[in-house]
């Protein structure tokens, strides 16, 4: 079962992400609400993927997904971004990122950009 861990600054968001990958047959190994967190958590945890919000307080999904790729090159991170920030969706892949998905979501959009991205759970 793939352990994942999920980033967000807004609990209902987590929540939403978490119910997904539970009913996607996916272990949630622990949640982060900044990308400070993010990068901690993942050290501490070593999920084999992460979801990362992009705009997040103290520290950006981007500047974690950097942080997170240079200290583990093999590190998957997927993206979550709001419709419009093509820009800064583009710069999270340039700082590492695999894939990305966009908000609002649905669930399949969700599970199939992870599978292709990490295989099948």
């Amino acid at each position: 079962m793939k352990r994942v861990l999920i980033v967000d600054d807004a609990i209902f968001m987590r929540n939403m992400i978490r119910e997904i990958f539970a009913a996607g047959g996916f272990e949630v190994v622990g949640e982060a609400a900044n990308g400070l967190e993010a990068v901690e958590k993942f050290h501490e945890l070593r999920p084999d993927f992460t979801t990362m919000d992009i705009v997040m307080p103290f520290q950006s999904g981007i500047e974690a997904t950097r942080e997170i790729v240079k200290a583990d090159p093999s590190a998957v991170v997927i993206m979550c971004s709001a419709l419009g920030q093509e820009a800064l969706v583009r710069e999270a892949i340039e700082a590492g990122a695999s894939d990305f998905v966009v908000k609002p979501f649905q669930p399949e959009d969700v599970l199939s950009v992870v599978k292709k991205v990490v295989g099948e759970s």
